[in-house]
């Protein structure tokens, strides 16, 4: 005697399938969640040499005690509107084509410094996650050595970083109000001049 099979009904299947698919794309979640951070974009902008050795970072006074009266555009960086760096101070000035300082504040560098000399703001981010693995915006890249990105950002939190002992970063960051100054003065092709 044949027993008729019993067949599933169709709403079974596609729950089923349904289900199978949801679990798969959880899996893959988490293992995507879980896997390296992206590094910021490579700009192989102008040639330089970096410092091997990783420098202490110096504290920063908080947002808006730092006008830009306190601090006189360094001499030998240049004329004409350019964004100046300068490394032993961990300032930047914003001067305009007449020489005069538009905005100057002190920034957060990361452990490595580029070598002085004369760069151009390259590529430019809206928003991305640092090296060090915080969600940085406003980023302007200037300068490519050493398998490191030196570039201008600031955290999208406003926080200033944590110390990163024994790694190699080259984020200068700065408060959201800097670094949103910054991102709107520097166009890609603005001169970046880095004394020590």
């Amino acid at each position: 005697m044949h027993v008729a099979a019993r067949r599933l009904p169709t709403w079974a299947w596609v729950t089923g399938l349904t289900s199978a698919a949801i679990v798969v794309v959880i899996g893959l979640a988490v293992q995507a969640g879980s896997g390296p951070k992206p590094a910021a974009l490579d700009d192989r902008g102008p040639a330089s040499s970096a410092s091997d050795a990783p420098r202490p970072r110096k504290s920063l006074s908080a947002a808006g005690e730092d006008a830009p009266s306190k601090a006189s555009v360094p001499p030998e960086s240049g004329t004409g509107r350019r964004l100046v760096y300068a490394l032993e101070a961990d300032r930047v000035w914003l001067v305009d084509a007449s020489d005069k300082a538009l905005r100057s504040f002190t920034v957060w560098p990361g452990t490595m410094d580029p070598e002085p000399g004369e760069y151009e703001a390259g590529t430019r981010t809206a928003a991305t996650t640092g090296s060090d693995g915080v969600a940085i915006e406003h980023v302007v890249y200037f300068a490519f050595s050493g398998g490191v990105n030196f570039a201008f950002s600031h955290a999208s939190d406003g926080a200033s970083p944590a110390p990163a002992e024994g790694k190699r970063t080259a984020g200068v960051r700065m408060p959201v109000e800097d670094g949103t100054a910054l991102w709107e003065f520097a166009s890609t092709g603005t001169p970046v001049v880095v004394v020590p």
